[in-house]
């Protein structure tokens, strides 16, 4: 099978780029190989080249034929400024000045990166005719990773497992939103940024938590998800109605941190296509700000693996919750939740959803199979290979890749230490030790900016683009006139 020739144009990289700077690994080059082929046959007629932005949110181009082809040795070619943009899409820091203001050279001028295919993620797409898509990685010119990608960031928190021939093996539970799209609003005068919010109806009206009725009335979108996750190899394990209405929750199996990481990008990407293909929208924004509907979360599931696939969090005797390894990365996540809060939760509504007595956490806390707390351990006891940590902290709008990198980074910390965590709690919304999570993205932000942890893992160059970043984001959450403050104040001053 011919290996992808090294020819360039619009929208593609630079020459041999791949090969130069010896970016994939053996088995990388064969699986870009085998996607060559599938284009010269033309299973494959346009590829969609994607990398999850700092936001999660997936960007990219699509080439098609033989510029596709080329794009797998060369890259292709996309402006910096995806780099510094929040979720307004607005450029943050000053693209024309030297280094864009974050010292970086190969920043200014919005130059172009270059995305590198990873040809293991491939997927057709079953609503897209002859249509593929592959996640990238993210370089400059010089052939240097960018500081920003997540990908990488991920990688590099896992190193020191992946030294040990360990894992960390992580399982999603995301919580969303189903609506019947009413009115997308298109007109010229909606074209705003941010835009204009849709206008939607729901589909289920809700408060029947997984009642068969309530599920099957969300059919119409769920049978369209499941069809095509599953058509694209995603491995869905389940389906359900959450409590609040037009809510579901999908569950995937269990897998390695970059490959989950990985999925959760490919599974948000996917549902918002075709949901919108199919007059529906799906969103996980944390609280709409719609009546009577609840908060979603973003729980994910974690335990570590050594090199023969055991489970190091499982307990070895009766009665323990976890083993001396699982506790001190309890310890590691409680003592660090507060930092990570910029990373799990990143948006102003995430934290809305931290509420006492809410299924969800307020304070760092742990416990046996207690919903309310922090982290939730979940197993049968002594040897159960299924035994795992639940943290129910995370907004379903989180970037990935800085969420599991957050969890790798505390926990290793609390491994090293040998940190031990306080007692397990039955009261987690009343204890009062217990350290308090942050109650507001205004609130994050420094936890995140002062952590001695993330600037010593992440580098001062992330910690503070990140904390700017989301700085911003609150500057102009500020600055705007909310429904709350027209009614308190407009009619009685």
């Amino acid at each position: 099978m011919s290996r992808p020739r090294a020819t360039v144009g619009p929208g593609v990289g630079r020459t041999g780029f791949v090969a130069r700077h010896g970016l994939w690994t053996p088995e990388q080059a064969d699986a870009g190989a085998d996607l060559a082929g599938r284009i010269d046959s033309g299973e494959v007629e346009t590829l969609r080249f994607s990398f999850a932005d700092q936001h999660g949110i997936a960007r990219g181009k699509a080439l098609i034929g033989e510029a596709a082809k080329a794009a797998l040795a060369s890259g292709v070619s996309l402006p910096s400024t995806l780099l510094t943009k929040d979720t307004s899409h607005a450029t943050v820091f000053p693209a024309f000045s030297k280094g864009s203001g974050l010292g970086l050279d190969e920043l200014t001028g919005a130059s172009d990166i270059v995305l590198v295919a990873d040809p293991a993620t491939f997927v057709m797409l079953p609503w897209a005719p002859r249509t593929g898509w592959v996640l990238c990685d993210v370089y400059f010119t010089n052939g240097r990773p960018a500081p920003f990608s997540g990908r990488r960031i991920l990688k590099e928190a896992l190193a020191p497992l992946a030294a040990e021939g360990r894992r960390l093996i992580t399982g999603l539970e995301i919580e969303f939103h189903l609506f019947r799209l009413e009115d997308p609003h298109l007109a010229p005068e909606d074209a705003t940024q941010p835009a204009t919010a849709p206008e939607v109806s729901l589909l289920a009206r809700g408060f029947h938590y997984l009642t068969e009725t309530r599920l099957d009335e969300l059919e119409q979108g769920v049978e369209l998800l499941r069809d095509g996750l599953l058509a694209m190899g995603l491995p869905l394990r389940s389906a359900e109605c959450e409590f609040g209405p037009s809510q579901v929750e999908f569950t995937f199996a269990a897998d390695e941190a970059v490959a989950s990481a990985d999925r959760m990008i490919l599974f948000r990407t996917a549902a918002k296509q075709i949901c919108r293909r199919n007059g529906l929208h799906v969103t996980f924004m944390c609280k709409p700000g719609l009546p009577n509907l609840f908060a979603s979360g973003w729980h994910l599931h974690q335990s570590v693996s050594d090199a023969g696939g055991n489970n190091l969090f499982a307990p070895d005797g009766e009665g323990d919750l976890l083993s001396a390894h699982g506790r001190h990365w309890v310890a590691g996540l409680i003592d660090h939740a507060a930092a990570a809060a910029l990373l799990t939760t990143p948006t102003v509504n995430g934290y809305k959803r931290y509420r006492p007595n809410s299924l969800a956490p307020d304070r760092a806390a742990w416990s046996r199979d207690n919903r309310g707390v922090m982290l939730r351990v979940i197993g049968a006891g002594a040897g159960d290979p299924a035994t795992r940590v639940e943290n129910r902290i995370g907004d379903p709008a989180a970037n990935p890749y800085f969420y599991m990198a957050s969890q790798a980074l505390a926990g290793l910390d609390g491994v090293a230490r040998g940190q031990e965590p306080p007692p397990p709690t039955e009261t987690p919304y009343e204890e009062a030790d217990a350290p308090a999570l942050p109650q507001s993205l205004m609130e994050a932000v420094p936890a995140f900016r002062n952590s001695a942890l993330y600037r010593e893992k992440l580098g001062d160059l992330f910690v503070d683009y990140w904390a700017d970043m989301k700085q911003a984001e609150i500057a102009r959450f500020l600055s705007s006139v909310t429904d709350w403050e027209q009614r308190e104040y407009f009619e009685i001053y």
